[in-house]
């Protein structure tokens, strides 16, 4: 006999596509792997270091909940330098994935609609599920900009906030200026939460990055240093907007991920001061790399931003050219698991340039087959 232990709300989640293609990456013999959006550079060296100095010297217990005062400080103070919103607070979370999870669940009642654009982060639909809320997906192709009428036609009764991203998992698109002042005075016109998830903010290639808190003083930003530092592991994230949400946010972090890793947040007063210019020129060139190697062979939107490709399949489904893939020793990601569709496939070029070159090979053989 069966026992009730598992709750209803895991039958609608389930082991991400992302996975799943990481862990058949062991089984294959060195594959080219264009599937974990992870940075392919280590951590920075003066960065490191100031890891082992908080170890040597005995920073290795708990932390005030919202995160050491010498990190936050200096967060704050380039929040305000930003944005100079009077009642804008920060705190420190667990990783970019803490931060979001923490504001669906201090914002989100069950019942609530949260709006989303597909293409999605693929952990969004499962934040949201847990929040008990419902996602509303506005689908964004051909082009994956946002059209701001779909967004209104979305809008009902039981919607509580709207979840952006840019630059954006999978696309690499960056959202103009003007589409994300659109989306805050929508935000704000109907009384909705605004979140922003701006992990890959250092990554943009052809405009300078723009947030929608650049509009509105009631936008909760998500943000974090995996990405721009190539410290995915270290899970170190933060978040600021209006007070009064950012106070509920550290209320339940205390009860939950109780405090960012300590080590981690004394690392990162050292990350703020380290220059990636070199790195972002560097993927850059890699954006211009494959996408060189993949024009007139596939149909894609040339990213601006993030590190990524979303292709269109030549034919059948994403899920099919996946698995003709692997069975050519190459690793990508089924679109579905980014979307209500599965018409296309990502591709991450955070990889060294001798990768992409196989990978362009690989792929531009698939597309002839």
């Amino acid at each position: 006999m069966s026992k009730p232990w598992i709750a209803d709300r895991m039958h609608s989640i389930e082991l991400s596509g992302i996975r799943k293609v990481f862990e058949l990456a062991r089984s294959l013999k060195d594959p080219v792997d264009f599937s974990i959006g992870q940075p392919h550079f280590d951590v920075p060296e003066p960065i490191k270091a100031a890891a082992k100095a908080a170890i040597d010297r005995g920073a290795n217990g708990y932390t005030v909940t919202q995160g050491i005062p010498q990190l936050r400080d200096r967060l704050a103070a380039d929040v305000q330098e930003k944005y100079g919103h009077a009642d804008r607070a920060v705190m420190v979370t667990s990783g970019t994935s803490g931060a979001l999870t923490l504001a669906l669940l201090t914002s989100v009642n069950p019942g609530d609609e949260v709006i989303v654009f597909d293409p999605y982060f693929v952990s969004y639909p499962h934040m949201v599920t847990l929040a008990g809320g419902r996602m509303v997906p506005v689908e964004t192709l051909p082009d994956f900009e946002i059209d701001l009428n779909r967004a209104k036609q979305a809008i009902t009764p039981k919607t509580k906030a709207i979840l952006v991203n840019s630059p954006g998992n999978p696309t690499g698109v960056v959202l103009k200026p003007e589409t994300l002042r659109g989306l805050a005075e929508l935000a704000a016109r109907h009384d909705l939460l605004l979140i922003s998830d701006e992990i890959y903010h250092s990554f943009c290639y052809d405009q300078p990055f723009h947030s929608p808190a650049e509009f509105h003083p009631d936008v909760l930003v998500v943000d974090g240093f995996g990405k721009s530092y190539g410290m995915t592991g270290w899970r170190m994230g933060f978040a600021h907007g209006p007070k009064r949400l950012i106070d509920e946010m550290i209320k339940l972090q205390q009860f939950t991920f109780v405090c960012a890793p300590s080590i981690a947040q004394h690392a990162c007063i050292t990350a703020l001061d380290f220059d990636v210019s070199s790195v972002v020129t560097d993927y850059r060139q890699k954006r211009d790399r494959i996408c060189a190697g993949l024009k007139g062979h596939y149909d894609f939107v040339t990213p601006a931003g993030a590190f990524y490709v979303f292709p269109r399949v030549p034919s059948g489904t994403g899920t099919e050219f996946v698995e003709k893939a692997i069975c050519n020793n190459l690793l990508t990601i089924p679109g579905k698991t980014f979307s209500t569709r599965d018409t296309h496939f990502r591709l991450s070029y955070a990889v060294p340039d001798s990768t992409i070159d196989r990978g362009i090979e690989i792929l531009r053989r698939l597309a002839r087959l």
